[in-house]
């Protein structure tokens, strides 16, 4: 796996998403937890996403990790560590500042107890 392109964890940086999941391959699953059918679901779902909301989330103060974060080892095994853009592979129909909607779920910012130590998806080393 290449070098990934540096990236803020702090809000508004959806050209810095757009890099390093760019480099990323619908072919290789990044990080446990994923099966292949799964990754490409999600792969598919976050470049749409990219194109479509990724400036509005930026906006709205979003996070790498609010978005793309899972568990450094565990990767989606520990879904309370993950993103949005990573747990279902479902096509984002809204952004808004407290959640973002999918076409059967949603995912809310803010949820007490969610652990830290999350690292972007495509910082993760297998």
């Amino acid at each position: 796996m290449s070098a990934s392109p540096a990236f803020k964890i702090e809000p508004g940086s959806p050209q810095a998403w757009r890099e390093a999941f760019l480099d990323m391959k619908p072919s290789m699953v990044p990080c446990a937890g994923l099966t292949p059918a799964g990754w490409q679901a999600v792969h598919a779902a976050s470049l749409d996403f990219l194109d479509k909301h990724a400036d509005e989330a930026g906006r709205l103060g979003w996070t790498t990790l609010q978005l793309f974060g899972v568990h450094p080892d565990l990767g989606v095994i520990r879904s309370d560590f993950c993103g949005a853009m990573v747990l279902s592979g479902e096509i984002v129909s809204e952004v808004d500042a407290d959640f973002i909607r999918f076409e059967r779920t949603r995912y809310f910012r803010e949820v007490p107890g969610r652990p830290k130590g999350a690292v972007p998806i495509w910082a993760v080393k297998r």
